[in-house]
């Protein structure tokens, strides 16, 4: 039997997620298989355009976890937590009526008041599956705190003295298509600091620290702040996996940021609100919704839009408007 598990791509909780549904598969559903089991992993993004291809979905199961709602009926489990689970109306509607059938309902999961896919994948397998979560405790912790951006200050978020940090820094940025399927089975295997310390794992992180330092540079290079929000466009460098806490790092005030990057695939708009922000939680713009006014989405306070890396001018418009909108709405009037 094939198991493919398609997980949100160069994202830690993406990476965990698909860890956590392999391990949770082993060993509360495929000991009711009969047969041996092969797991092969596929990493989704999202682009803009079609984020699926139904010639993917070619296991005995396909799983999706920490990504959009595929409607598609080889798709057999789901888990996702993001408000923008759901591409169309019709994929909704899809999912609803497979919460009124037993059978679906116990397959395909969606709560978008957790922090992450993980610790949400977590508490369905151990809730309805009696899957044993506490050796994967130190995961579970650490897909919230990357994913719930919890650290305790941004210098802690940049500084990134933690192998979970450093490990994100490698996820985000790798260029590899075959380094995070090779790296997902180990992450609920070892501790986070024994699968940093994988020649394969490790060899990786010298250049990708020095390019952090560079990212700094250019974002404090590049960064516009007033009326508490951030605005840099680093598109003319192919530079799209930055540490998204650079730029309060550098501007500790701002309450946002927007950032615009390019990569071979897309022109990507960053949305995002400073995790330590002192604004209180109903003066924020939902940024999930800002987002998905333009095909993107996300959480309430952070999110992203992707366009064909062709209509970067496209791409620059939403973020002025994006910034603008922003700006006028600041909590902090004068700041």
């Amino acid at each position: 039997m094939r198991v493919r598990v398609f997980y949100h791509d160069k994202c830690f909780d993406g990476a965990c997620s698909a860890s956590l549904f392999t391990r949770f598969y082993r060993e509360c559903i495929a000991p009711k298989a009969g047969s041996e089991v092969s797991y092969e992993f596929h990493g989704l993004v999202h682009r803009a355009g079609a984020l699926f291809n139904e010639s993917d979905f070619t296991g005995d199961e396909n799983a999706i976890v920490d990504f959009k709602y595929s409607s598609s009926p080889k798709i057999t489990w789901w888990f996702d937590h993001h408000l923008s689970a759901f591409l169309t109306p019709a994929d909704h509607e899809n999912f609803l009526a497979c919460q009124r059938d037993a059978e679906c309902a116990g397959r395909k999961f969606f709560d978008p008041t957790y922090t992450s896919c993980t610790s949400y994948l977590a508490h369905i397998a151990e809730t309805r599956f009696s899957f044993d979560t506490k050796p994967v405790k130190e995961l579970i912790y650490w897909a919230n705190i990357v994913d719930g951006a919890l650290y305790e200050s941004p210098e802690s978020a940049v500084e990134m003295a933690a192998p979970a940090m450093k490990l994100t820094l490698i996820i985000e940025a790798t260029q590899d298509p075959e380094f995070i399927p090779r790296l997902i089975p180990l992450l609920t295997e070892l501790p986070l600091a024994e699968v940093l310390e994988q020649p394969f794992v490790a060899s990786l992180l010298p250049p990708l620290l020095e390019q952090h330092q560079r990212a700094i540079a250019l974002i404090r290079e590049r960064a516009e702040y007033h009326d508490g929000t951030i605005f840099f466009d680093i598109s003319d460098h192919l530079l799209e996996g930055f540490n998204k806490f650079i730029p309060y790092y550098l501007y500790p005030k701002a309450t946002y940021s927007i950032g615009l990057s390019k990569s071979s695939f897309r022109t990507k708009v960053a949305v995002g609100s400073n995790p330590w922000t002192k604004a209180r939680p109903e003066e924020m713009v939902n940024l999930a919704q800002v987002c998905e006014r333009y095909g993107g989405g996300g959480h309430a306070r952070v999110g992203a839009i992707s366009f064909p890396p062709d209509r970067s001018d496209e791409a620059r418009e939403a973020a002025r408007v994006i910034v603008a909108e922003l700006r006028a709405r600041n909590p902090f009037p004068g700041q």
